[in-house]
């Protein structure tokens, strides 16, 4: 009996999140409502990042540094820190290396790379 009404559920939020919208709270406030492409803030404060393919071949073609390069470029700036993600982007002068480090103190720090030097451009 406790599976079943479980499943029931599951199955009524997955139905009601389907729709979009959950009571007049949510069409007051906008909260669950979408928001269309082009409002949508873009998640790497604008920079259009690669796919995984896209970096090896660039890695491939010698036209960027390897992502181990990059990281070895932040651990100097951040020392011993755990480098959680890197992405290769474009940016305004080029590609870039975007990678988010985890410090011991538990901060996390962004690190922007030059994907063409190897060199660090900057920290956000």
């Amino acid at each position: 009996m406790r599976q079943a009404f479980a499943l029931l559920i599951a199955v009524s939020t997955a139905a009601v999140l389907a729709a979009g919208a959950v009571g007049p709270l949510a069409e007051e406030t906008g909260a669950l409502a979408p928001v269309p492409a082009q409002q949508r803030e873009p998640l790497n404060r604008g920079d259009d990042c690669l796919s995984p393919a896209d970096l090896r071949e660039a890695v491939a073609e010698k036209r960027v540094v390897p992502p181990i390069a990059a990281i070895r470029a932040a651990r100097q700036i951040i020392p011993r820190a755990e480098i959680q993600r890197a992405s290769l982007c474009r940016h305004e002068a080029g590609l870039v290396y975007l990678l988010t480090a985890l410090r011991r103190d538990g901060q996390f720090m962004h690190v922007m790379v030059d994907a063409q030097s190897g060199q660090v451009s900057g920290q956000w």
